[in-house]
């Protein structure tokens, strides 16, 4: 199972990627986010951040799909975020094996994005 500290010391160990300063986590690499801690917002509520759960970018709708189908359990979606490239993982249900794949592919697809820098 991972956890917050995970998510950090994974994202630190890109090349290029700093944290931005927020109440939980927020990582950008070339000023492109990849992975930050999921901002609940429950109407009615204040918003939460939750550094339980992290937010993914994915690159595109065919693999957010492919993650949130093939995986329920550990990925999900919330209103707000259906037209974006992101996923939403519980961070308790991962391992820190896969989160590393998973926070690799992110900031892989944003540095491809953002061209030779």
């Amino acid at each position: 199972m991972a956890g917050e500290d995970d998510v950090r010391r994974l994202a630190l160990e890109l090349d290029g990627a700093v944290e931005v300063p927020s109440d939980g986590f927020d990582f950008r690499v070339r000023g492109k986010g990849f992975v930050w801690s999921y901002p609940e917002r429950v109407p009615g509520r204040r918003r939460v951040i939750r550094t339980d759960v992290a937010v993914l970018y994915v690159g595109d709708e065919a693999e957010k799909q492919a993650l949130l189908r093939g995986e329920p359990e550990l990925f999900f979606t919330a209103p707000g975020y259906e037209p974006f490239p992101l996923v939403m993982v519980r961070l308790e249900r991962v391992g820190v094996d896969r989160l590393a794949e998973l926070v690799g592919d992110a900031w892989r697809m944003r540095v491809d994005e953002a061209g030779p820098g």
